[in-house]
């Protein structure tokens, strides 16, 4: 049964994606305003039509920690639920992400058109200074940055090296850090058939102030942070099928 629920669901998304990609498309000319609505249309819809196919619910909680201006947003990335989650709930952002992602049918070309940080994860330096120029830029108009700092998507479970990316860009563009710690990939996993009922834990950590700080210093306590809410959601099974994950390190 669960097998044909996640069936269904991708049946669904198949259907929905290439609509709302057009409608983003055909409201491009008219400012990014159009394409931010209907990709949190999108969004809004794949999170409904996963509870109601998939039994996938989630809950929120840290709303409070959210500032009225542009921040860096650190979060882990374990699967696809959080880029689903981010346009449904925050305020406008951008992604910084690999940019062979632009290039998938209807949801790259509608991704395209929000203003990403598209990066080559093969050009290092490049992709950095890529990060923090256009990212002070993005800043700069009062938008979010989201930054997955493990630069990949990491199993629950598991850690990955953080970049100090996060920090470093906030500092420079002299705005706070917000870290996000979730649980999307022990229900959410790779895979067209990955889904499992159950509830993901979302929390949105406390404002880390950057001023007169080393940007190494503020990623460290959001890495810090984010493990630490990882850590005490740790008894989480991965799913009711599998045997959880030991928590350990990734190695890229």
């Amino acid at each position: 049964m669960r097998i044909l629920r996640a069936l269904i669901f991708v049946l669904a998304q198949g259907l929905a994606t290439p609509v709302y990609a057009l409608l983003m498309i055909l409201s491009a000319p008219f400012g990014v305003r159009g394409p931010r609505y209907f990709a949190g249309a999108w969004s809004r819809l794949m999170l409904v039509l996963a509870r109601w196919i998939c039994g996938i619910h989630h809950e929120i909680s840290g709303w409070e920690h959210l500032p009225s201006g542009p921040f860096v947003l650190v979060a882990k990335h374990q699967s696809a639920w959080e880029t689903i989650f981010f346009p449904a709930f925050l305020p406008p952002h951008v992604f910084v992400l690999k940019q062979e992602i632009l290039s998938i049918p209807f949801f790259g070309w509608g991704m395209r058109l929000l203003e990403p940080i598209a990066i080559d994860r093969e050009q290092r330096r490049e992709a950095f200074q890529q990060v923090l120029s256009q990212g002070r830029e993005r800043l700069s108009r009062g938008l979010i940055v989201i930054i997955f700092p493990e630069g990949t998507r990491v199993p629950y479970g598991y850690r990955g090296r953080y970049a100090p990316g996060g920090g470093l860009l906030a500092v420079q563009a002299g705005v706070p850090v917000v870290p996000l710690a979730h649980d999307a990939g022990r229900l959410w996993q790779k895979g067209m058939l990955g889904k499992y009922p159950g509830t993901i834990h979302l929390s949105l950590g406390p404002v880390l102030s950057t001023e007169g700080r080393e940007g190494i210093e503020v990623n460290q306590e959001a890495e810090a942070w984010i493990e630490a809410e990882l850590e005490r959601w740790s008894h989480q099974p991965a799913h009711p099928w599998r045997r959880k994950h030991k928590r350990g390190s990734v190695i890229r």
